[in-house]
């Protein structure tokens, strides 16, 4: 599934949409944010998965070839410590669908 073509309303709809090598990844970068951020809550915004934590945190989706994390000013400052390498390489080198794992 390529995004654009169906609007989910959760972040469990919008994972289940694609195939399984790419859901794999998105669930992994879910739970990393999760135990990153545990109050954050979930919702979809601007079409993909969002965690709001006094406003949004950060945003992340799967593309046509590649999946990308969008972390807002307040998810920088939030995760810098935890996450700036991670930041670092999917800001500078999206994540191909062919990627079989997700390092964080």
């Amino acid at each position: 599934m390529i995004q654009g073509t169906k609007k989910a309303e959760t972040i469990d709809e919008y994972i289940a949409m694609y195939p399984d090598n790419i859901q794999n990844i998105l669930e992994k970068l879910r739970q990393a944010i999760r135990e990153s951020a545990p109050q954050a809550e979930e919702a979809i915004s601007y079409r993909i998965p969002t965690f709001r934590l006094n406003g949004n945190l950060v945003h992340f989706g799967a593309f046509e070839d590649h999946i990308a994390f969008f972390p807002t000013p307040s998810g920088k400052e939030a995760f810098k410590k935890e996450l700036f390498s991670f930041f670092f390489l999917v800001l500078l080198n999206p994540i191909p669908h062919t990627s079989s794992e997700l390092c964080l």
